[in-house]
């Protein structure tokens, strides 16, 4: 029987939540989560943008070294032959690949504003999936963004010709949030039928139904005998109302009526790892989890009422569909109540060691210590957060990866009118600022 997969897409949509982000650091520290809980593909950023190419080369330095071994990172791009090529030449180790393409006649006529054809639009995806194939991609998802308000048969045409060419998957994009479960189900589980090509399914939550749609997207897909990856977001992050919750997602298929013993996730998946990487993620963003969300929220194991609480005393499955212990929670949280020493961006080296001694690592002399203060007020700055214990063994363990994932390499070239306007030294000239 087919299984349900699991696409994670926080470092790339994710962090495209207005007004929020992450650091380079930070976004790695969740690529090391996802893969120790087991998540199948981490959608880890975008290799045509300057500003990411120190991070995402080396992440992909971790996947060579073994430390990454679970999660594949796959990198998003346009559909387009000139970005795949670009991507490939920024990211030698690269070796997953999402490339996007509008379908919708609204985007087609609003995008491109008349300038293209829907058989331009076949023309470009194809051109760019032979790329990545000569490139050696070894999984190519092909996007249809705005699928969900794309002409059905249309996307069939294109899943058949991309498949033809090598495409891997073909990933139904609900841009808007626009669909509802029954139509999710329809719509997927004919597009699966006629291509026989597994279906990612991204949904946004614009209406409230981005997990519900996901997981009805999936069933459709497995019921139509083939693969079914499910895109989501951590925290249901994401732009506009955010993506489909990864725990949510998951408990959606491990533990409603409709699923529960008939459908099978990834087998490497690890449930009691779900805790850890929702407070984490909720600390980087600097977003605490909402009291009400499933799963991870505080109040998701909370009984006030006295029908429920005495219920739930007695049994605690009268009031209680899954066990907190299950998603590793449980564990006490160490709240400091005396003296506190932490290190950030000004920490000296005996406060610097103290906070080493309590994560029981010993520096071998004084120089590999003071190496390894300097990349931790590194990171302090990079983070703008107090370091969590994770991200200090990070460092620590792999200094040449954390220094490489805090460096920005300048990629400022400037050219036209600014390029004249600096070798005139026009820059020189004062100006009012504030």
């Amino acid at each position: 029987m087919p299984k349900i997969y699991f696409v994670d897409v926080t470092n790339r949509d994710g962090v495209q939540t207005s007004r929020l982000g992450l650091a380079k650091l930070q976004k790695t520290m969740i690529n090391l989560m996802l893969d120790d809980m087991g998540i199948t593909q981490s959608e880890f950023g975008f290799p045509t943008t300057m500003h990411e190419l120190n991070y995402l080369n080396a992440n992909l330095e971790l996947v060579r070294r073994g430390v990454i071994k679970r999660t594949k990172l796959s990198g998003w791009m346009r559909a387009i032959a000139e970005d795949v090529e670009k991507s490939f030449s920024n990211c030698p180790l690269l070796k997953n690949c999402n490339l996007s393409q509008s379908t919708s006649d609204q985007m087609i006529q609003g995008k491109y504003l008349g300038k293209k054809s829907k058989d331009d639009i076949l023309r470009m995806t194809c051109e760019a999936v032979e790329c990545a194939v000569s490139n050696g991609a070894e999984t190519i998802g092909v996007n249809a963004e705005d699928a969900s308000r794309s002409n059905i048969d249309y996307l069939v045409k294109i899943a058949r010709e991309v498949k033809k060419l090598g495409a891997s998957r073909f990933r139904y994009c609900d841009t808007l949030g626009y669909e509802d479960p029954k139509t999710a189900y329809d719509r997927i589980h004919y597009l699966a039928k006629e291509t026989k090509m597994p279906i990612e399914l991204h949904y946004h939550n614009d209406l409230g139904m981005a997990a519900a749609c996901s997981v009805m997207g999936a069933r459709a897909a497995v019921d139509a005998g083939v693969d079914a990856y499910i895109n989501t977001a951590i925290n249901g992050m994401g732009e506009r109302a955010g993506n489909a919750d990864l725990v949510s997602c998951l408990l959606a298929c491990l533990k409603s009526a409709g699923f529960k013993d008939q459908y099978k996730i990834d087998d490497n998946i690890d449930l009691s790892k779900a805790w850890k990487l929702a407070k984490y993620t909720a600390y980087a963003f600097g977003l605490p989890i909402p009291i009400n969300q499933p799963a991870v929220g505080d109040n998701a194991f909370a009984h006030e009422s006295g029908i429920h609480a005495d219920g739930a005393l007695k049994d605690r499955r009268n009031y209680e569909l899954y066990d907190f212990e299950e998603l590793g929670r449980g564990e006490p949280e160490i709240i400091e109540t005396g003296r506190m020493i932490t290190t950030g961006e000004y920490g000296g080296i005996k406060g610097f060691r103290n906070v080493y001694n309590k994560l029981e690592i010993e520096f071998k002399d004084e120089n590999e210590a003071r190496n390894i203060l300097e990349l931790a007020r590194y990171a302090n700055v990079h983070t703008q957060k107090p370091l969590t214990d994770s991200e200090l063994r990070f460092i620590y363990h792999y200094p040449d990866i954390a220094a490489k994932v805090m460096t920005v390499s300048p990629y400022y070239e400037p050219s036209g009118e600014l390029e004249k306007r600096l070798n005139e030294r026009d820059m020189a000239i004062p100006n009012k600022i504030v």
